[in-house]
């Protein structure tokens, strides 16, 4: 789900970018956590987070909301 502040572009973009930044995490063996920890969204919900999650909230973080 797309926020309403952000360009459908922008945000497109950087769903793209999150996504392949996750799988590239994945698949080095690391967990939703370790993606919002590289991207330094670590916080103490990193432990219980989903893939949908991390990539989402990293989207959010290059488009600028946290």
């Amino acid at each position: 789900m797309r926020p309403r502040h952000v360009n459908p572009v922008q945000w497109g973009q950087a769903m793209g970018y999150a996504r392949h930044s996750c799988a590239r995490i994945f698949r080095e063996g690391g967990s939703p956590a370790d993606a919002l920890r590289r991207f330094g969204l670590a916080r103490r919900e990193a432990d219980q987070a989903n893939w949908a999650h991390a990539v989402q909230r990293i989207a959010a973080a290059l488009c600028g909301k946290v």
